[in-house]
């Protein structure tokens, strides 16, 4: 189905959600009904909390889209519609291994531990913030969860991504590295130089493409001539896989055996997640300029939100009081980490020193010495 712009040039075709086929790894359809013959049958509690976390990811997106409106923080990159895809992932991960992200899953990163106190000090780049101020909004970093900085030019956390765990394939640690990017990225010089890396030195790295529908404005079909994402892969000697990226049983086993390969010595794999935005590219961005209503209704039909709780609830593990509760829950916690964060003061003029040679060099210290330390600014507290 073609649409025209209004210049009557034929634009992109209504990109649909994917039909069940044979290339395209599937267990939850439209109602959430399981395929038994695909069904991972996990543990409900693990679906359970892969449920309450992409919720909390759609209440938090939400809320960070109203506070950038209100002029309260800069900037934010969300993850609606992608839930599974992200939370899916993260948890299909074991505890050793590390993530290299994009910069659209702050979720992935709540699911391996951290505070969402912290996650919302970064928003605010406050005092308590772990990138002490000096990333813009949604450039998180956590060392002790594993867990590597966004970077901001497309697809330098791949390259990144096949050198960390190249030293970890020759010092023999158990660790395998999940880096994610979107489709746009595979334009990216930095994608054939990471995986040609990765397929010539048998890296232990799965790759995690979020095949979302856009680059910003530019749609998929606009990227790339070749039939799917995945199959760029192959050039490189690397597998893949394509999955439902909003069926999160789906991602979760697609993933869950792409890290048991890399683990074993298998080598790179590339997982291609089929998913939609659902919102715009960032805060900054206005979605309605360029993508059909029509194309967007479709999607919303096919919800990672309303699928997982329609599999739980087809399971007995889940009501409409549980819903509310954990809707309750997860706004409540919100609230209290926003009012914390514009409570906090700004970073001590003094971190600017830190942490960026591992032994100060003469000219830091000499800035340092020189430098008029002021007291920290603490901003007045916003109301709701």
């Amino acid at each position: 189905m073609d649409v025209h712009d209004q210049t009557g040039k034929a634009s992109p075709s209504v990109r649909l959600p994917p039909k069940p086929s044979s290339d395209i790894f599937r267990v939850l359809d439209e109602k959430g009904n399981a395929n038994p013959q695909t069904n991972p049958n996990l543990d409900i509690e693990l679906v359970k909390r892969m449920c309450v976390a992409m919720r909390q990811a759609r209440i938090v997106d939400e809320r960070l889209v109203a506070l950038q409106r209100q002029g309260r923080i800069g900037f934010h990159i969300g993850s609606m519609g992608e839930e599974a895809a992200v939370i899916g992932s993260a948890a299909a991960l074991r505890q050793t291994d590390w993530v290299f992200p994009c910069y659209r899953e702050f979720g992935a990163l709540l699911w391996r531990g951290l505070p969402l106190q912290r996650y919302l000090d970064n928003m605010y780049g406050n005092a308590n913030d772990l990138a002490k101020g000096r990333q813009m909004p949604d450039h998180y970093t956590a060392r002790q969860y594993r867990y590597a900085s966004v970077s901001s030019p497309i697809g330098t956390q791949m390259t990144h991504a096949v050198g960390f765990s190249l030293a970890a394939k020759q010092r023999g640690d158990d660790l395998v590295v999940a880096v994610f990017l979107g489709e746009g990225a595979t334009s990216s010089c930095e994608f054939h130089t990471s995986m040609n890396f990765a397929g010539v030195f048998q890296t232990p790295t799965v790759f995690l493409l979020r095949n979302n529908g856009w680059a910003i404005s530019v749609p998929s079909d606009r990227q790339t001539a070749s039939r799917t994402f995945a199959e760029k892969s192959l050039a490189y000697g690397i597998k893949n896989t394509r999955c439902d990226g909003n069926d999160i049983l789906a991602v979760y086993r697609c993933v869950s055996e792409a890290v048991e390969r890399a683990a074993s010595g298998d080598g790179p794999h590339l997982v291609e997640l089929l998913t939609y935005r659902m919102g715009g590219h960032s805060t900054s961005d206005d979605p309605r300029a360029y993508c059909p209503e029509s194309e967007l209704d479709a999607w919303r039909k096919v919800d990672p939100l309303l699928r997982a709780r329609a599999y739980l609830e087809s399971q007995g593990a889940w009501s409409e009081k549980d819903e509310q509760a954990s809707i309750e829950t997860i706004r409540e916690e919100l609230k209290q980490c926003v009012d914390q964060a514009e409570a906090t003061a700004l970073p001590a003029t003094a971190t600017m020193f830190e942490d960026v040679y591992a032994e100060q060099p003469w000219h830091l210290r000499e800035q340092q010495a020189s430098c008029v330390l002021m007291a920290p600014y603490r901003p007045k507290t916003h109301g709701r």
